[in-house]
C-alpha cells in the first residue's frame, strides 16, 4: 500500500478505500490508484488482511470420516491436491482435522469461530439431514459446500457456495452399461450411509432398475475401507443367487472385491463383472484393469478452493457443477455368460 500511494500521489487511506471499493475518495482518485495497482501487480489478497489483523490467512477443512479410510482414498488426497494448489497462489494454508462424527465436526468450527482461526471453510460429504450450514451461516463463516446437489425452491444461503456433480447421472450411465451387457441381478456395495451422495445414488440405482425392469438390484452400505467391500462382496457371492456385476462406491473397495471374488472362485469378467466409482491408478494395476467412473477431482478441489476465495473477497455465492463423471469401459466387465 505503501509503494501504491506514493506512486499515485495520495495517502495510504485513500489507497485503502480506493481499491476496497469504499466511500471517501473521488472516482478520479479510485482510477488512478487502480492504475497504479495493477502495475505494481496487486490484487485482493486475504493474507494482508490477516498481516492488518482482519483475517487468519488460513482456510479450514474438517473430515469426520474414519481415520483408517483416509490413508489409501485416492479422492481426498486428490480434492486436497486441487485445494492446496489454489490457496498456494494466495499464500494461504490450509488447516485440516479429522473427526468422528458431525457433531464433533461442529464443535471444531465452533471453536475455529471462537479462536479467529479460519476465514472460511471447506465442507465436505454433505449429509442428508446436514446441521452444518445452518451452524456456518449462524457464526458467519464463509463456506464452500462440495457434493451438495442446490435446491431449487431454496435460496443460497448468505456465505455459502455449492460445488456438486451429477451423482445421478453417473450412475445411470453404470446401470445402462451393465444392462446392455445382459446384467440383470447387480449388487451396489455403497459407502457410508446418511452421506447426500450415497443416497442419491442409491435412490438412482432403485429408479433405474425399476425403469429397465430389473429385480435382482440392490445396495449394500459400508465404511469405504477395503476389508468391509472384501467382506461384502463374499457375503453376497455367497447367497444362493449372487449377482452377475458389482459396482463399488470407490477404488479400494473395488480392488479388494476382485481379490475377495477370486478366493471364492469368480473370475472376473468371465461370471461377475465389476465397476468402480474412482478411477485412480489402482484401477490400472489390478487384474483385469476395472471399468471405472472417471472425472478431475483435482480440479474439482481448485473449483470449490477458488469459490470459496470468491466469498472471501466478497464475492456472491453461487453455485458450480462440475462435469460429468464419464465412465471407462476396460476388461473387468462383459456380457453376461448363457446358463449352462
Amino acid at each position: 500500500m505503501k509503494d501504491i500511494a506514493r506512486r499515485a500521489g495520495v495517502s495510504e487511506s485513500a489507497v485503502s478505500f480506493a481499491l476496497n471499493d469504499r466511500p471517501g475518495v473521488s472516482d478520479i482518485t479510485r482510477d488512478r490508484v487502480r492504475r497504479v495497482a495493477e502495475q505494481l501487480g496487486w490484487r485482493p489478497s486475504t493474507a494482508a488482511r490477516a498481516l492488518s489483523g482482519e483475517g487468519a490467512a488460513t482456510v479450514g477443512l474438517v473430515v469426520a470420516r474414519p481415520a483408517a479410510t483416509l490413508g489409501v482414498d485416492s479422492f481426498f488426497l486428490q480434492l486436497i491436491s486441487g485445494i492446496q494448489e489454489v490457496l498456494a497462489e494466495r499464500q494461504l494454508g490450509l488447516l485440516f482435522q479429522v473427526v468422528e462424527d458431525v457433531a464433533a465436526e461442529c464443535a471444531v468450527y465452533r471453536r475455529w469461530w471462537a479462536e479467529h482461526r479460519v476465514d472460511g471453510v471447506l465442507v465436505v460429504d454433505p449429509r442428508t439431514d446436514d446441521p452444518r450450514p445452518a451452524l456456518l451461516e449462524e457464526l458467519g463463516l464463509p463456506a464452500v459446500v462440495t457434493g451438495g446437489v442446490p435446491d431449487p425452491e431454496r435460496p443460497l444461503r448468505p456465505g455459502q457456495s455449492t460445488v456438486w456433480a451429477d451423482d445421478a447421472g453417473a450412475m445411470e450411465s453404470v446401470v445402462g452399461h451393465l444392462h446392455a451387457l445382459g446384467h440383470r441381478r447387480v449388487v451396489h456395495i455403497a459407502g457410508l450411509p446418511g452421506l447426500a451422495h450415497t443416497e442419491r445414488r442409491i435412490r438412482t440405482l432403485r429408479a433405474e432398475a425399476e425403469r429397465r425392469g430389473l429385480t435382482g438390484v440392490r445396495s449394500v452400505t459400508t465404511d469405504y475401507s477395503d476389508a468391509e467391500g472384501a467382506a461384502v462382496t463374499r457375503r453376497v457371492l455367497s447367497s444362493e443367487s449372487p449377482p452377475t456385476a458389482l459396482v463399488y462406491d470407490n477404488d479400494v473397495m473395488a480392488v479388494a472385491g476382485v481379490a475377495a471374488a477370486a478366493s471364492l472362485g469368480f473370475a472376473v469378467p468371465d461370471e461377475v463383472s465389476v465397476v468402480a466409482w474412482e478411477d485412480s491408478a489402482l484401477c490400472r494395476m489390478v487384474h483385469p484393469w476395472l471399468t471405472a467412473l472417471s472425472r478431475d477431482t483435482v480440479s474439482f478441489g481448485r473449483t470449490a478452493a477458488r469459490e470459496l476465495l470468491g466469498l472471501l473477497d466478497d464475492g456472491p455465492p453461487g453455485t458450480v457443477q462440475v462435469p460429468l463423471p464419464r465412465l471407462i469401459e476396460r476388461e473387468s466387465t462383459g456380457a453376461v455368460r448363457a446358463a449352462g
